[in-house]
């Protein structure tokens, strides 16, 4: 008898499990569950590197009932793949690309929704002699002395392309600075990794503040330019154009658009690591672009 109630108990479980893979309609019969809609976006390596997005993920999908799939790399490359209609939405921050995307098509809107500032980092003992100089003044001084290493990120990133501005400010042909001499270093790598290397080699870099602040407790690196008009960092989000490239989720990405620009999410955003380090690694934007 009692081997008969465990038969019949393992049946039930079976039985139970099964409706709820598949799911039970009222009248008992059974229908496959729907799977959830993915979303596909493309995020900058800082925003991802500084725990945002691990942060904000699961909130995006228990809300809306979606997969969120996120792929991370330069804003280049970010731009690139809702080109090519790998992704749904991008998050990125360099203005001028982004205007381009839209302008040629690519992109319904440029939606800002957090910024922050750029920093030049390096040795504490600041051997370049160029603290608190305003970042094309110090660019200017490293070129001319040509002795304190610079790691470049040279991957077409949001940073790379802030670092070519700086130096285009400062009256340089990139082109030139990077084939300049042995001081000048690109690492080809994200904002996490380029940190790493200037540490290690002692050497100065651009980097976003929320990217150095995560990365702090790692580095022999401190803040020697942090002033400047050209040093803000807005981040952008824009949903591709499903009449320039079909097959985009457009309501998702709309809704992930308005999940990033709502009210309790900014609120959050601004919130996000100042327990931890002391300081926001973002101010949220509101949809609105930032005075500088």
């Amino acid at each position: 008898m009692k081997k008969v109630t465990c038969y019949l108990l393992s049946i039930l479980l079976l039985l139970s499990l099964v409706g709820s893979i598949f799911g039970c309609t009222s009248s008992g019969t059974v229908e496959p569950l729907q799977p959830k809609p993915r979303l596909k976006v493309a995020t900058t390596t800082s925003l991802y590197d500084t725990g945002l997005w691990g942060y904000l993920e699961p909130m995006f999908e228990k809300q809306y009932n979606v997969e969120l799939d996120i792929l991370y790399a330069g804003t280049g490359i970010a731009l690139e793949f809702g080109r090519r209609g790998d992704v749904d939405v991008i998050t990125v921050h360099d203005k001028a690309a982004e205007e381009k995307f839209v302008a040629d098509g690519y992109g319904i809107e440029r939606v800002p929704f957090a910024y922050n500032y750029f920093l030049v980092v390096g040795p504490a003992a600041d051997p370049a002699g160029i603290k608190d100089l305003k970042p094309e003044e110090a660019f200017k001084k490293l070129m001319t002395t040509a002795k304190e290493k610079f790691i470049s990120r040279g991957d077409n990133s949001g940073t790379h392309s802030k670092e070519k501005t700086i130096w285009k400010n400062a009256g340089f042909d990139y082109e030139i600075v990077r084939k300049s001499s042995a001081w000048y270093v690109e690492a080809g790598q994200g904002m996490g990794p380029t940190l790493l290397m200037a540490s290690e080699k002692g050497a100065y870099t651009l980097t976003d503040m929320g990217t150095y602040l995560s990365y702090k407790s790692k580095l022999e690196l401190v803040p020697i330019v942090d002033h400047g008009g050209t040093l803000l960092n807005v981040y952008s989000v824009i949903a591709v154009n499903p009449a320039k490239v079909p097959g985009v989720k457009i309501d998702e990405a709309n809704n992930l658009i308005t999940f990033l620009t709502s009210p309790e999410i900014q609120n959050l955003i601004g919130d996000y690591g100042v327990k931890e380090y002391g300081l926001q690694l973002f101010t949220p934007s509101t949809g609105a672009e930032p005075k500088q």
